[in-house]
């Protein structure tokens, strides 16, 4: 599976993509006329990834003097030029140069890029920690490609939902990340991906994050598209942040009955809303012996098999994470 669509929310707010530029006066003036509010909508700002009519930094441009920044509550980062072959380093600059005019932003997201404009593996990246420390009230971040990624570990008190998306994390980011101190986060995501695409993170890497010392109020946790997805359920069976979580997330990853045993076998997760296994490997007879567990106790469980193959007989030919390339 790839990425074949944009984000439709951020932040709580429904995306709007913000108008391409037009030669044409009349056709500008009706765009600009028929827009949301400033504080209605997620605005995603984006160009074409192959010989765009304007940069990124120049579309942005054009929208700070169209809306009323001051108003803005939430930005999306779409494709820039050549974002294969291109980081988005000036795109940073731009923003943070910006954040006086913004300062109701509580949302931001970079990288809402789609298979047709270039592979979530092929983004290019950059070091994320400048726009965390540029907005210190930010509430909701997001990033989507590891190619270049750098986070580093930060100190930020009102971030609530962090979510870093890739076919692969270096191990670097997911150090950064553990060692963050996130005492507001109720959300944390990761797509751990595949040594293939730059997913060299181990198990012990997680340590920090599985402990929960420095995420107090966290109440999701996933840890998602990863190769490694049964070594990741055996330390999640005993890891302490587990128990004040509400929802968990494994979802997306090479999960076979293995990954399921040692959670079955580990404390207990009777006290989650909700268990998302989806895309997985899982036999139906361990798979039952899930749903008996958990299904009583009011856990909603996903373990929806997607476009992977279950594992009925102990063995499939091919295992990939739903997100790699």
């Amino acid at each position: 599976m790839t990425i074949g669509e944009h984000l439709s929310e951020w932040g709580g707010l429904p995306t709007h993509q913000f108008p391409d530029r037009h030669t044409d006066a009349a056709t500008q003036a009706a765009a600009v006329r028929d827009l949301p509010a400033a504080d209605e909508v997620a605005w995603r700002i984006g160009v074409e990834s192959y010989d765009p009519e304007e940069t990124w930094t120049e579309a942005f441009a054009r929208f700070l003097d169209t809306v009323d920044p001051g108003q803005v509550r939430a930005l999306v980062v779409g494709c820039w030029p050549d974002a294969y072959d291109s980081g988005p380093e000036e795109i940073f600059a731009a923003i943070v140069a910006a954040r006086d005019r913004l300062p109701a932003l509580r949302a931001l997201f970079v990288g809402d890029i789609v298979m047709e404009e270039c592979e979530i593996s092929w983004i290019n990246q950059g070091e994320v920690g400048t726009l965390l420390d540029a907005f210190p009230v930010l509430e909701h971040f997001g990033v989507r490609g590891g190619q270049n990624l750098v986070f580093p570990a930060v100190e930020h008190k009102n971030l609530r939902k962090l979510t870093v998306e890739a076919g692969g994390l270096p191990v670097e980011v997911v150090r950064g990340v553990a060692a963050s101190e996130l005492p507001a986060l109720v959300d944390l995501e990761l797509w751990l991906g595949t040594p293939e695409y730059g997913g060299d993170s181990e198990v012990a890497d997680l340590a920090p994050i599985l402990a929960g010392d420095r995420l107090p109020n966290l109440e999701r946790l996933a840890l998602r598209n990863s190769e490694m997805q049964d070594a990741v359920c055996a330390a999640v069976a005993s890891a302490p942040v587990v128990a004040r979580l509400r929802e968990l997330d494994l979802s997306m990853g090479v999960l076979t009955d293995d990954g399921v045993a040692a959670l079955l076998g580990g404390q207990p997760l009777t006290h989650l809303k909700s268990l998302d296994l989806h895309h997985n490997y899982v036999s139906t007879e361990i798979g039952a012996r899930l749903t008996e567990t958990l299904t009583p106790a009011g856990v909603a469980l996903n373990l929806d098999t997607d476009d992977a193959d279950s594992d009925e007989d102990g063995e499939t030919v091919w295992r990939f994470v739903a997100v790699g390339e």
